[in-house]
């Protein structure tokens, strides 16, 4: 393939994902760098969890990203009472019993492409853990048998923060597979009253899908295509290196309140959702701009303070914010 058609088709996506931005924001009110990082996770074929307050916006925000792309999408409300097969679904007797096949599949909700797990830290850890295969394998077993899921699939759960009463704290293998964890904030005054203008009165606003199913599988692949330097992908080692206290690359923060860091995986979703990010912005490669614009989004679930970072109550972005500072000061500039 020629590069003037392989630009084409690069060109073709940015305009692509930069128009279902737009529709995205006729809908929902503010929160710009939320929607930005989702559908850079979207891009990068990752999973995303959405944590703040209730009524935020959170749901809406992903049902609406399932309409404008074209997706097909299931809501589990996360319940203490939440069974595993509430979710992967079940084998069933046949009405009509065969010898060969008594049973019968009866899909669950994973089986979307858009599987919003809504309040995730409500149910209990044994249901929490049932998402484990789905979202790090694309599977479902159920007594024995193994099911594929269609892709594309993603899980964006939202989450509360883990200090309101009756949550539970996502376990460290299933934060893991997270690409990104992103912190809703609250609307300005100004967005408030947008957001009344907008959902108060009798104007209905139908969002339009603006992507295939075809189109987006085919962005996922060009984005994996997005150039990588040497440099870049040092810096990103670098940057995972130093959340780990026992490295000598280590800030002192990491070495003194951190009890471990990200891994392989974590280096992983960094260097995609740059590759995403540059996309996105019409860049056929990966900078260093990309990597520290999504660090913590990618990072802050991936590191675990130990007890004196908890009770001195250091926040895991602060210490991101040292180790980017660290990279600056080694000589590297966007």
């Amino acid at each position: 393939m020629n590069i003037e058609v392989k630009e084409k088709q690069f060109t073709e996506a940015t305009e692509l994902l930069q128009t279902v931005r737009a529709e995205i924001s006729r809908f929902i009110v503010g929160q710009e760098d939320i929607v930005d990082h989702v559908l850079w996770g979207i891009v990068s074929g990752g999973h995303v969890l959405l944590e703040g307050l209730p009524g935020l916006g959170k749901t809406m925000l992903v049902r609406s990203i399932a309409d404008v792309m074209t997706l097909s999408f299931a809501r589990i409300q996360f319940t203490p009472d939440l069974m595993p097969t509430d979710i992967t679904g079940t084998m069933v007797i046949r009405s009509q019993n065969t010898p060969d096949q008594p049973f019968t599949f009866h899909p669950g909700p994973l089986f979307n492409h858009i599987v919003l797990a809504d309040e995730i830290n409500r149910a209990t850890p044994k249901t929490q853990s049932a998402l484990l295969e789905a979202m790090g394998e694309k599977t479902v077993t159920v007594m024995g048998e193994t099911m594929p899921l269609k892709p594309p699939f993603f899980v964006l759960a939202t989450q509360n923060p883990i200090d309101l009463e009756g949550t539970y704290p996502l376990p460290e293998a299933q934060m893991d597979r997270f690409m990104c964890k992103l912190l809703v904030q609250y609307p300005s005054r100004q967005e408030l009253k947008e957001i009344v203008k907008r959902t108060t009165g009798t104007e209905h606003i139908a969002l339009q899908s603006q992507v295939s199913i075809q189109q987006l599988l085919s962005i996922q692949m060009l984005a994996k295509e997005v150039i990588v330097s040497d440099e870049m992908i040092d810096i990103a080692v670098n940057i995972i290196d130093a959340t780990n206290p026992n490295s000598e690359y280590a800030h002192e923060q990491v070495k003194k309140y951190v009890l471990y860091g990200s891994g392989p995986r974590g280096l992983q979703s960094l260097i995609s959702m740059a590759k995403a990010r540059a996309l996105s912005l019409g860049r056929f490669h990966a900078s260093i701009g990309d990597l520290k614009k999504v660090a913590k989004p990618v990072l802050r679930h991936r590191i675990v303070l130990n007890f004196e970072g908890e009770a001195t109550e250091i926040k895991v972005d602060g210490v991101i914010d040292e180790i980017l500072k660290t990279v600056q000061e080694l000589g590297v500039h966007s």
